[in-house]
């Protein structure tokens, strides 16, 4: 499933061709992608100007002159792809295709732009929410903050972790914790910081802890300079793959030789609740 940079990526992909602009024409070739499109969504979105574009956690939001809020979660394979526009800048490495057979919904922006999402799985969903509703939303509602955001800071990761007997890792992945960390990235963040996935988050000390804050962040802040990772099915809106995965330390990486420098550990794997977690345990404690 894409995680905050590749959502991240997108959103920043499909700002030039939606903000500031109207939507002509919105069409879907089926009733429903994970869940059933609201009631006449496509109608709601033609004619509408595209306000701002941002993004909360994992979801993209786009906000409408109507006072509604076009929200699209692109699921575990879903693909928004801008046709008809300059290719947007990125560090990427190769292109794949979609398959057309899977393009769910078409718009139609003035100026030429054509965007389509395409979702092989239809694990994606799309809903127009008022914009005074958002927040209430069950989509929303109880979300801590963005690891990237000014509220996600140090003595507000201490506060949350306070006592707290759960592995580090399952709270990091908690979305009322923080919101829009993923997998990938919290098992490359602990190793940064040198510390175990199973540690309970409570028992984690004052100099560690900061250095986690600090490598959330820099993690992520990295992976989003480079457009992403890509393992299957994320792409950039222009096609293009991102290339995080490039720089994984253990994510993947079962069985090979710890990057830390003197360490000499190699990348254990262990599956937990259907994730699979990369650690090195000698260098990770």
């Amino acid at each position: 499933m894409p995680e905050l940079p590749e959502v991240e990526t997108v959103r920043r992909g499909l700002a030039p061709a939606l903000v500031g602009r109207t939507i002509l024409r919105a069409r879907t070739k089926r009733a429903d992608l994970r869940f059933p499109f609201p009631p006449r969504f496509a109608a709601r979105l033609s004619g509408r100007r595209v306000v701002t574009l941002d993004r909360r956690a994992k979801y993209l939001l786009a906000h409408l002159d109507d006072g509604a809020v076009w929200v699209t979660h692109l699921g575990m394979t879903g693909r928004w792809t801008v046709l008809g526009a300059k290719r947007q800048p990125g560090d990427f490495y190769y292109a794949e295709p979609t398959n057309p057979t899977h393009t769910h919904v078409v718009i139609e922006m003035e100026e030429g732009a054509r965007l389509e999402f395409n979702d092989p799985r239809r694990f994606g969903y799309m809903d127009l929410i008022a914009e005074s509703e958002l927040s209430a939303h069950p989509f929303f509602k109880g979300m801590g903050p963005e690891p990237l955001g000014n509220e996600f800071h140090l003595p507000y990761l201490k506060h949350a972790f306070a006592n707290k007997k759960a592995p580090v890792k399952a709270a990091l992945l908690d979305q009322r914790v923080v919101a829009g960390l993923g997998n990938i990235y919290v098992v490359e963040a602990l190793h940064r910081s040198g510390i175990a996935p199973s540690k309970a988050a409570g028992r984690i000390g004052a100099q560690r802890l900061e250095k986690l804050y600090h490598a959330i962040r820099v993690v992520l802040e990295e992976a989003i300079a480079a457009g992403g990772s890509t393992l299957s099915d994320y792409a950039a809106v222009d096609g293009t793959q991102g290339s995080f995965q490039q720089r994984f330390r253990v994510y993947d990486r079962e069985g090979e030789l710890c990057p830390t420098p003197d360490c000499g550990g190699a990348i254990k794997r262990a599956v937990h609740s259907g994730r699979s977690t990369f650690w090195c345990p000698r260098c990770q404690r």
